[in-house]
């Protein structure tokens, strides 16, 4: 009995160490809120609404943001089943300007460190780098698994729309500051790039050493679409510019894009419709389909590989 015992308890062990190194990661453009955006239908009060839906229906452990403004910072807070963040305002490192805002669940995972910094000259302090048009800062957190102890360091940035220079220069950096702060640890990077696979600022990051692209890497992907979409779910693109870069020893199962999408009423259309061949009590209107956000979510399902 007392071996029999044993070898369930080392089995048990066994099997939740292999689970515990499972991590579910993402990185969503959330899109600022303006005005501009709420008067064309794609309003920031729905708009939230449906991609914390989405979030809270896939669960991540954790995942990465763009462009979150402080207001959307606290809707989204509230929206979220048992997520907490790090971040700062990336125009004064307090609450001004748009966060690169790392979410997690906090029942799953523990923060045990963060920090940020600025893709700049002056990393340890706001301001514009190179020839960039918009101040853009990287933050970071480490994290343990409850349960578990496996550790790893998550990254998430939002690189230049404008400056060439910037996101170059950006890539070294953020490659530079991921070797000084994980120290060979397990580590995921998050972004909006604003550069897509084939661009040359694209291999400073897969030719470092230190990182692969989840996408590559991935064993099954659903990926129909690139990441950024205008506001136009019926545009389709092959371009891929917000990635999830990984250590070597993560070993990813799925990777998706995902293009959910919500409906508004249509004004110019008041009437119903039956459905060719649907049941007598379906009847159509038409609406506008709609983006949650002017980019589509990537979700990574990954497990670390000693």
């Amino acid at each position: 009995m007392n071996k029999r015992f044993f070898l369930t308890a080392c089995t048990c062990a066994v099997a939740l160490m292999l689970n515990a190194q499972q991590l579910f990661v993402g990185s969503y453009n959330i899109r600022n809120h303006n005005s501009g955006d709420d008067r064309n239908g794609d309003v920031w009060t729905t708009r939230c609404k449906v991609l914390c839906d989405q979030v809270n229906f896939e669960a991540p452990d954790v995942f990465g943001t763009q462009e979150v403004l402080h207001e959307q910072l606290i809707d989204m807070r509230a929206h979220l089943d048992n997520y907490d963040y790090i971040g700062v305002g990336r125009d004064d490192g307090k609450e001004a300007g748009e966060y690169s805002a790392i979410f997690y669940k906090k029942d799953h995972l523990q923060l045990l460190n963060k920090g940020n910094f600025w893709l700049s000259q002056t990393p340890d302090k706001p301001g514009l780098g190179w020839d960039a048009v918009c101040v853009r800062i990287c933050s970071w957190g480490e994290f343990k698994q409850r349960g578990t102890g496996f550790k790893f360091f998550f990254f998430n940035l939002h690189m230049d729309h404008v400056g060439v220079v910037a996101r170059r220069e950006a890539a070294k950096l953020i490659v530079k500051k991921v070797r000084e702060i994980a120290k060979g640890a397990p580590v995921i990077v998050t972004g909006d790039y604003n550069v897509d696979q084939s661009n040359e600022i694209f291999k400073i990051f897969t030719d470092s050493g230190i990182l692969k692209d989840s996408y590559t890497a991935a064993r099954l992907r659903f990926a129909e679409n690139g990441t950024f979409n205008s506001f136009n779910t019926n545009m389709w693109s092959t371009s891929r510019i917000d990635h999830v870069f990984i250590s070597p020893k993560f070993a990813v199962d799925r990777y998706g894009i995902l293009t959910n999408a919500y409906w508004t009423p249509d004004p110019n259309t008041q009437y119903e419709e039956k459905g060719k061949d649907a049941p007598t009590e379906i009847k159509f209107r038409k609406y506008i389909r709609r983006a949650p956000s002017d980019h589509y979510p990537v979700m990574v399902h990954m497990k670390y590989v000693k």
